[in-house]
């Protein structure tokens, strides 16, 4: 049979049940097949396939219909119920199934006017429906709207609410539904929004005046919830003569029961006040330990400092960039070095400006702002520029590390020494692994969203774990390299002969504080990035951002003044450039002069084994010292 044709159960006047499944024949049901049963009260249609059509008014006059259920069949225009005419009673909900119909695209203007009278139940959930039209609920009473898992709806437009009452429960989990219409959201008393990812931005809070339940997909959005919640009544207490805050809805109660107000009135007739306490606001998921309840910065020492520090990082990183781009000296290995560590440096300071800019914009309202903020582009930039900025500054330091040493211990051998084009291959491939590495968390090794400092925090795969690890082995194994390479260098410009030297004790003081910074920097955010690795964490993430604010960018900031502008050579390079726009030209001039006489020396000693040798003694220590 592939067709249900007009009046077929006309003869069963007295039915009250039918089913009709399992056909793969069936296509097409006529108008008025379902006509005036006055005794039905259930009708189920499901597991057809084949059915790709139902007619306008095949549902008519069916004063005691209360449960109606269309699932998994083919049809692909929303099924007629506007001459149903249900007049079940009062305390009985009126139940419209429609479920898998995934070729279900849209829910027509007016779909359910004259349905029924009474307040209705609609379980609307896993079709193919992509958008809910106006006026798509206009002339019923609802109770419970469940849209759950059509994957597909991303439009619920603004007026598709008006002209009906309710919803009290709305559920729109799993959906990719963007905004939810502000009209007819007053009446929701509970609002399930689990997994609906696209859901970004909640109505505003006025739209929602009588929420009390809230299941969402965001902690951010819960925190924003229960602040507003907080200062929606005054004082805990409500007036009971403001109908805003009573919704008048019959039905069941197992969701929202009388229980929740606390059984608590207060009658001052005398004042003409009936009050009683409010309920409190129950919201999921709440808020976590990678996402508390709170601003960016989180202390507000922090917002200074973390101003401070980015201004610091920034000028600092440029003008070493600046001065090396427009001397005139020759480029060379040092200097090629030093332009890396100064640009990846400066990724720091822009990451920290970011961090900070948004947070002085969201300062008291971060949670409205949150999903917007870490799931958004801007996040996922930051934390990329915090990665990459941060371990290619540990590379190129090692670079730097392993050069000074190199260039010393074979001070007498020039054919051994690095070259430009050497040490520009040591940086590509270094630019290759920062890049692979801050690219990692972007294609889904863990992620840039998981924290409002963007930062790779998530561990919740074994991959993304491993990752970490791999981030805290390289930072580690760089920091050692640096050291070693300090204890050589000291042991190879040392004098022996004569260990109370001044020279010796500076150079001492010198790598110490290089090492010193080095560790500040390294060593309080491997310690608990490690233990969070493993998924037992120390630290919670507020007391986090102190170690990310005052100890992560360390090097950032003292790289600049530590490796160049502190050094001779940069105050050279400095005069130099001044002096070509009629500034300090005697220091520029003075400098010219050493420069020149220690061309002079090398070339008149060039046969002397004894001199050459003392030379590069001297060579050694300043290299140390001064670079």
């Amino acid at each position: 049979m592939s067709t249900i044709a007009s009046h077929t159960f006309d003869g069963l006047r007295r039915v009250q049940h039918i089913e009709i499944g399992q056909s793969v024949a069936l296509e097409t049901i006529e108008t008025l097949a379902f006509n005036n049963l006055l005794d039905l009260n259930e009708i189920f249609i499901k597991n057809i396939r084949s059915l790709v059509h139902i007619a306008r008014r095949t549902f008519n006059n069916l004063p005691k219909l209360r449960y109606l259920s269309i699932s998994n069949t083919g049809i692909t225009v929303f099924p007629d119920m506007t001459s149903i005419h249900s007049l079940e009673p009062w305390n009985q909900n009126f139940v419209l199934d429609i479920c898998d119909n995934l070729y279900l695209l849209s829910i027509p203007v007016n779909a359910f006017v004259g349905m029924t009278t009474e307040y209705t139940a609609m379980n609307l959930f896993n079709n193919g429906i992509r958008e809910i039209q106006d006026y798509a609920f206009n002339g019923t009473k609802i109770n419970k709207l469940v849209l759950k898992n059509n994957r597909n709806l991303r439009v619920i437009h603004r007026e598709a609410f008006k002209g009906a009452v309710g919803p009290r429960i709305l559920d729109v989990s799993s959906t990719a539904i963007e905004t939810l219409p502000s009209h007819g959201l007053n009446s929701v008393v509970e609002l399930v929004a689990r997994t609906a990812y696209g859901l970004k931005r909640l109505p505003p809070f006025r739209d929602l005046g009588n929420l009390q339940k809230a299941h969402l997909t965001y902690n951010s959005h819960c925190c924003a919830l229960l602040t507003w919640d907080t200062h929606r009544f005054p004082a805990g207490m409500v007036d009971s003569s403001d109908t805003s805050l009573l919704v008048e809805i019959h039905g069941t109660n197992e969701d929202v029961e009388d229980e929740s107000y606390g059984g608590v009135d207060f009658q001052y007739p005398e004042l003409g006040l009936n009050c009683q306490t409010r309920p409190t606001l129950q919201c999921t998921p709440e808020a976590d330990a990678f996402n508390p309840c709170e601003d960016i910065a989180g202390f507000s020492f922090l917002r200074v400092a973390i101003w401070f520090i980015n201004i610091l990082a920034i000028i600092g990183n440029l003008t070493v960039l600046l001065i090396f781009f427009t001397s005139r000296c020759k480029l060379t290995v040092p200097r090629f070095l030093m332009c890396h560590l100064a640009f990846a440096d400066f990724c720091i300071g822009v990451y920290l400006l970011m961090i900070a800019a948004v947070d002085l914009h969201t300062r008291g309202h971060y949670s409205e702002h949150a999903i917007d903020w870490q799931t958004g582009a801007g996040c996922s930039a930051a934390g990329f520029l915090s990665v990459f900025g941060g371990e290619l500054s540990v590379y190129t330091l090692s670079t730097i590390t392993l050069e000074r040493w190199h260039t010393i211990t074979h001070a007498l051998q020039l054919e051994k020494r690095l070259g430009l084009a050497q040490a520009a291959g040591i940086m590509a491939g270094g630019w290759l692994i920062c890049l692979g590495m801050a690219m990692l968390p972007l294609v889904g090794v863990s992620s840039y969203s998981r924290v409002s400092m963007c930062l790779p925090m998530d561990v919740k795969t074994p991959l993304a774990q491993a990752f970490i690890l791999l981030l805290l082995l390289f930072n580690v194994g760089a920091f050692l390299v640096v050291c070693v390479c300090y204890v050589l260098i000291y042991l190879a410009v040392r004098n022996p002969q004569f260990p109370s030297r001044s020279a010796d004790a500076k150079i001492a003081k010198r790598m110490a504080v290089l090492i010193f910074t080095d560790l500040l920097c390294m060593a309080p955010i491997s310690f608990f990035a490690i233990s969070a690795a493993f998924k037992v964490p120390l630290i919670t993430v507020t007391n986090s951002k102190i170690l990310l604010v005052l100890f992560f960018p360390i090097n950032s900031c003292a790289n600049p003044f530590l490796y160049a502008i502190f050094t001779k050579a940069f105050r050279k390079d400095v005069y130099l450039l001044l002096s070509n726009m009629g500034c300090c030209e005697n220091k520029a001039n003075m400098y010219r002069m050493k420069a020149y006489c220690s061309e002079n020396l090398v070339k008149s000693s060039s046969g002397n084994k004894g001199t050459l040798i003392f030379m590069w003694n001297i060579f050694k220590q300043r290299l140390s010292v001064d670079h």
